[in-house]
């Protein structure tokens, strides 16, 4: 894969002498209000939640299937990652919001090939009244970085 042109912008930080910066990747879908895909400070990588938009068109991926949903988010979320210098092995900390928790099984299968080798994040999974777009999941994660 091509180096990403966008990957690891960098911004004046307002947060005083620490290293704070952007992580901006055309590999996952832009941000769709005013914030970043995540956010570097110090050693800490704060990645946004994602939901299962294609990042090449912005259309939601899956048609309602969970498991197609979950899928994408876990790919934007390696890209998003990726475009910080990081591995989903570097994770310590998710949240998995699912619209129905009737789904958690399903989810926690896909979820378990990514983050179930080595030391597993933290998580919470929690069942909301409703994600964007109509998503049925949505997954934010924290990551050692650097």
């Amino acid at each position: 894969m091509a180096a990403d042109p966008l990957a690891a912008t960098s911004s004046a930080s307002p947060h005083g002498s620490a290293a704070v910066r952007a992580v901006i990747t055309s590999e996952a879908p832009a941000p769709v209000g005013p914030y970043n895909q995540a956010v570097q400070a110090g050693g800490l990588l704060f990645c946004s939640g994602q939901i299962a938009l294609d990042p090449a068109t912005g259309a939601m991926v899956g048609a309602g299937d969970v498991e197609a949903e979950t899928r994408q988010v876990l790919a934007n979320l390696r890209a998003v990652l990726q475009a910080a210098g990081a591995t989903p092995q570097q994770v310590v900390r998710t949240t998995v919001f699912l619209a129905d928790l009737g789904d958690f099984a399903r989810v926690n299968a896909l979820y378990a090939e990514v983050f179930g080798e080595g030391i597993s994040p933290a998580r919470a999974c929690v069942e909301v009244a409703a994600l964007p777009k109509g998503a049925r999941v949505e997954i934010d994660c924290i990551a050692v970085v650097g």
